[in-house]
This record gives structure tokens, C-alpha cells and sequence, in this order.
């Protein structure tokens, strides 16, 4: 090698050094400030109780505060976009749930991001299942008498959900065509409203949000008729799920995960990944998490492999829900 040559190369290298350098010396100090988790709905949903559960275990974990940023607007897009374009360096990461990575990539006609691109999948987290309920006064007890009757009775029955394109509209959309039936959607401007007029009759079914049933069906003011998930659960542990009642492998839980900025550093991604499944292991967020109707998912299924496949598979679940919905939001 030449003596130019070898000047050339060695600046090159001592180039790459000093661009690098910086980058790394950070990624070994991650983190070492105050951590933005985006949750990107307004407080006081759902979403919230879950969210906040897991930043005060991460807090303790990582020994730095994490701060929940709500960011509503566009069903979560807006949330969503801010966590794409920030600075990817581990302090800006998102919690979402199926709307947000799975079911906005085919019912928004412009999404305003590409989950499987544009971010880099952290983990899993835990699942909410949704809950089959209907009027009280309702002729049936069980997801077979529900079928019957919603197949004989399609035409005059109405259900109800939380707005069009919800996820609680889907899960619904989803087990209608499940079981072949056409019933006519009332779209509210929240689960509450909607699961007032169950609670009044005006409607006769509705998917539920676990959280949002429980406290009705212990009231007895609505009927349950199945979890729709493929086992039961915990938070319901005397109702059988829809798996069990005959519809195999029928699944429309809401689940949540993690992700940050795709430039994000490997190591940093493994970092956080290590501190989720340590906070998740902590009897602290176990307890809290069944307190808000919360389940954590299993440790193989924690991984930033797993949610990326899982992104996936959601993707393509959900992809045929939202057809049949027929619906397309800009």
C-alpha cells in the first residue's frame, strides 16, 4: 500500500471514530436522564391506567423518571408520528395498542406511518380482552344461543361501539362475519355512552372492553356471553371464552407493546427491552396491571423478535376485519 493510500485510509478511520465515538459513549450511559413514554389518546381512557402502571415500574428499574406524554388526535396517528420522528435515542418511545400498530395500517386510507418500517419493536406487553355483552333482557345465555338468535333476528337487532373504526367496532365487525350475520352498527362518542344505552336496553350487544364490562356484569345489568379470546380470562375467570363456546381460535384482544424510533440503536432497543421485562417481572406491576383488567403476556413472548413477527401476523388479522367493516378513514 502506498503511503497516500495508507494517509487516506487512516483518515478515514479516524473519521468514522469520531462520528461514532459520541454515539456509543451514549448508548453506554442510556439512560441518563428523564424518559417520554407517548401514549397517543387523551387521559382517561383505558390505555392511561395500563400505561402508568408500566412507567412506575420502569422508573424504578432504570432509576430514572418516566414521564407518560398523551398525545391524542387522528385515532393515535399524531401520538404515534411523534415517537416515528423523534431524536432515535431511547428517550422517546411509544405504548400502543392494535389500533395504533395493527388495525390503522389498512383503515386509514393515508396512514401516517408504517409500523413495520418505521419503528423499531421493543415488547410486548400485555393483552385486554374484549367481552361479548349484551342486554339483559336478551332470550340467550351462551355464545351458541347468541348465534342462533342473531342469525334469526339479524335484520332487528342493532349493536353498539365506541366510533366507527374503533377497536371495540372491529372486534365486533370480526365476530359478526365470524358467525355470518349483518347487524346494523350504532357508532357512540365512547365505550360509555355506548355501554349506557346496553345498560338501558336500546342497543342489544356490544364488544367490550373487559375494564368497561366487569363492573356491569357484577352489577347484573348486562349479560355476559363470552370472552372473546381464545382462553379465558383471569379478569373473568367464571365466563367461557369464545374459543370454548365453538368459534376456534376466535381472538379480538386489545394488546399493547413498546416501540421506539427504527434508527434507534441495537443496544439501546435491548436496554429498554431488559427493563420492560424486569419491571413485568416485579410483583409491584403484576398486581396493578390485574387491578385495571390487564394481562401480562408469557416471557416468550416478550422479545423484540416476537413483536415484530407479531406485527405482522396483527397486521394481516386485522387487515380483514377492516374490510368487511367497509370502512376507510382520511
Amino acid at each position: 500500500m502506498s503511503s497516500r493510500a495508507f494517509l487516506r485510509n487512516a483518515t478515514l478511520i479516524a473519521m468514522t471514530f469520531e462520528i461514532l465515538a459520541p454515539i456509543c459513549a451514549a448508548t453506554e450511559r442510556w439512560p441518563s436522564r428523564p424518559l417520554t413514554m407517548v401514549v397517543p389518546f387523551a387521559p382517561g381512557g383505558s390505555v392511561d391506567p395500563i400505561a402508568r402502571v408500566l412507567t412506575a415500574g420502569l422508573s424504578r428499574v432504570l432509576g430514572q423518571p418516566v414521564i407518560v406524554e398523551n398525545v391524542g388526535g387522528a385515532g393515535g396517528m399524531t401520538g404515534a408520528s411523534r415517537v416515528v420522528n423523534a431524536t432515535p435515542d431511547g428517550y422517546r418511545f411509544i405504548f400502543g395498542g392494535s389500533g395504533i400498530f395493527a388495525q390503522s395500517q389498512r383503515l386509514h386510507g393515508h396512514a401516517l406511518y408504517d409500523t413495520m418500517t418505521d419503528f423499531a419493536p421493543v415488547a410486548l406487553v400485555a393483552a385486554q380482552p374484549m367481552v361479548l355483552v349484551a342486554r339483559k333482557d336478551l332470550s340467550v345465555r351462551n355464545l351458541q344461543e347468541f348465534i342462533a338468535y342473531a342469525k334469526a333476528n339479524w335484520g332487528q337487532m342493532r349493536y353498539g361501539s365506541a366510533g366507527a373504526g374503533s377497536a371495540v367496532h372491529l372486534a365486533c365487525v370480526m365476530l359478526n362475519a365470524a358467525i355470518g350475520v349483518n347487524v346494523t352498527h350504532v357508532p357512540y362518542r365512547g365505550g360509555g355512552p355506548a355501554m349506557q344505552d346496553l345498560v338501558a336496553g336500546r342497543i342489544d350487544y356490544q364488544c367490550a372492553v373487559n375494564v368497561l364490562a366487569m363492573p356491569h356484569i357484577a352489577s347484573h345489568a348486562i349479560k355476559p356471553i363470552a370472552v372473546l379470546t381464545r382462553d379465558r380470562s383471569p379478569s373473568l375467570p367464571d365466563l367461557a371464552s369464545a374459543h370454548e363456546q365453538g368459534l376456534a381460535d376466535f381472538d379480538a384482544s386489545n394488546w399493547y407493546a413498546v416501540a421506539l424510533p427504527k434508527a434507534t440503536p441495537t443496544a439501546i432497543v435491548r436496554k429498554l427491552n431488559e427493563a420492560i421485562v424486569a419491571a413485568m417481572n416485579t410483583r409491584a406491576v403484576q398486581e396493578q396491571m390485574t387491578r385495571v383488567g390487564a394481562e401480562l403476556v408469557p416471557p416468550e413472548r416478550r422479545s423484540p423478535e416476537y413483536l415484530e413477527e407479531f406485527f405482522k401476523s396483527e397486521i394481516v388479522k386485522w387487515a380483514k376485519a377492516v374490510r368487511a367493516s367497509g370502512i376507510v378513514l382520511n
